[in-house]
């Protein structure tokens, strides 16, 4: 690190270790994107159905290589670095030993794997969650507690756990030879107290639910925090300079929400990621929907009151796999994305889809909708094709969103007045004036889509003091981009749909959900 940078000079780096690829992106104080380098990942390995696992190495060799690409780009520049701040997928669960290394291949967030015929918490636990009509929701906790699953199923795995950490913890241990981690990174299922934003009390609850002792778990600093430096086996690994401070940050989704500028309770977060979301921030703790918490947000303190679409925008992934074979044919030939293509073929499909409208739950998500849930399509006639099909995928995902801003909103007393969308489906245009008409808000495209990345980086700008606090940060460093304003045809024929057709498809093909799992198995309860 460059000892003189200041205020006028001085660069940020920030390394986003996601699902598909990990970026190491240099920032400079207005929030500008100097240089970046991305390597493609492998998202996760099935070893056997349902289960989705990545060698733990495997993140960290590519966070390096990252890196090493990174520094021919800048050159001379990469003294002016002044620190750095990392942020990575949610949930993915590693197991460490006493030496600090992988005893398994890290659980990924996308793993569907979950623990049966658990023993009762005790200590009267059980009767008090039973009075109070809890006992479904903790059983929920419990069954989808990766630690529990691990405890019966791999108990040897799990009698040598010396640390069960987040990715993101995992990768600060890389970092910095220390266990410590950002109190903004803690989303799963751990004994994590979400409204304190701190490690559940002694005598909670979740301790006995999980099996998770303390001292298996990290110390916590928070969001905008001093975590470390670069170790000096880091940097001869990654090239990083040793000694470079690093500042906490945020698991990707709240670094998100920061870096597109949101950070009042009206203004709506859309990513359209591996799983799409809806997040407001606020500093008054809100559960959108009971007993799903409100996460921590990048700014210190404050929270992010979240509806997700588990699968969200991998349904595109999922439609050209599965139709889009000429798309795939001509990007192949043309070097034009296939996702561009397929814009271009709903260039001619009105609004509504000529009737076709899709429920887009291809993967149950965390309460909403429920276990059973799958996903429809209504409305088929002889005038429909693919490129009915796709733009109903898109209208569906952005109706889902709308039913979870309408709950944050109901919750919280505040409207939204904007939305900023982030994400791989913000670099379409059709999906950004979708997102406009379906809401009936002007929707504003971030000046950069490493929206993540930019998060990460006002993190390190306050925590390095280069500027004061959270509000001037994000006003100097995140800058809306293109905005879309809502049709007010389009809206009118999309709210008529979304109220008289969209809101009442879960509930009436729910019993019939229930009773192909029952047929079938699949889902499996």
């Amino acid at each position: 690190m460059n000892q003189d940078a200041n205020k006028d000079d001085a660069l940020l780096l920030a390394i986003d270790s996601g699902t598909q690829s990990v970026r190491a992106l240099v920032f400079d104080l207005q929030g500008k994107l100097v240089a970046k380098s991305k390597i493609e990942l492998e998202p996760y390995t099935s070893p056997e159905p349902g289960w989705a696992e990545q060698e733990v190495d495997y993140y960290w060799r590519n966070l390096c290589e990252a890196c090493r690409q990174l520094w021919p780009m800048i050159g001379a520049d990469k003294q002016r670095i002044a620190g750095m701040a990392l942020t990575s997928q949610r949930a993915t669960l590693v197991n460490l030993d006493r030496q600090g290394k992988p005893l398994r291949p890290a659980i990924s967030w996308l793993d569907q794997r979950r623990a049966h015929d658990l023993p009762p918490i005790g200590m009267g636990w059980d009767a008090l969650f039973k009075l109070l009509g809890q006992s479904g929701q903790v059983n929920h906790f419990r069954s989808q507690a990766e630690s529990n699953w691990l405890r019966t199923r791999q108990p040897d795995i799990w009698e040598k756990t010396d640390k069960f950490l987040f990715l993101s913890g995992y990768l600060h241990y890389r970092l910095c030879g220390d266990y410590v981690d950002s109190v903004a990174a803690q989303v799963g299922y751990v004994p994590f107290a979400y409204r304190r934003q701190r490690w559940s009390p002694p005598w909670d609850w979740k301790w006995r639910a999980t099996g998770i002792a303390r001292s298996q778990l990290p110390k916590l600093v928070p969001a905008g925090s001093a975590l470390g430096v670069v170790s000096e086996d880091a940097a001869q690994a990654s090239g990083l300079p040793a000694g470079l401070p690093i500042i906490a940050a945020a698991a990707d989704k709240a670094c998100e929400i920061l870096g597109s500028g949101c950070f009042t309770p009206d203004q709506g977060a859309i990513s359209y990621g591996t799983t799409a979301t809806i997040n407001t921030t606020s500093d008054k703790y809100i559960e959108a929907v009971r007993f799903l918490p409100a996460y921590p947000s990048a700014i210190p303190g404050a929270y992010c009151t979240e509806i997700q679409i588990f699968r969200g925008f991998w349904l595109v992934n999922w439609f050209v796999q599965q139709f889009g074979m000429a798309e795939v044919f001509e990007a192949e030939q043309t070097g034009v994305a296939a996702e561009t293509l397929l814009d271009r073929l709903i260039a001619d499909v009105p609004p509504g889809c000529m009737g076709l409208m899709l429920q887009p739950y291809w993967s149950p998500g965390v309460k909403l909708p429920g276990p059973e849930a799958k996903g429809a399509i209504i409305g088929f006639g002889d005038i429909h094709g693919r490129a009915h099909v796709y733009r109903a995928m898109l209208e569906g995902l952005a109706y889902g969103l709308r039913e979870g801003a309408e709950r944050i909103e109901k919750r919280s007393g505040v409207k939204l007045k904007t939305l900023r969308v982030s994400g791989g489906g913000s670099q379409s245009d059709r999906m950004m004036q979708i997102t406009a008409d379906v809401f009936g808000l002007p929707a504003e495209r971030p000046h950069t889509y490493e929206t993540s990345g930019l998060g990460a980086a006002i993190d390190a700008a306050v925590g390095l003091g280069f500027h004061p606090d959270f509000p001037t940060a994000i006003r100097t460093m995140s800058h809306p981009g293109d905005v879309f304003e809502p049709n007010d045809k389009a809206h009118a024929l999309y709210d008529q749909l979304y109220r008289q057709v969209y809101l009442k498809l879960y509930g009436r093909l729910s019993p019939l959900y229930h009773s192909i799992a029952d047929i079938t198995g699949y889902p499996a309860n």
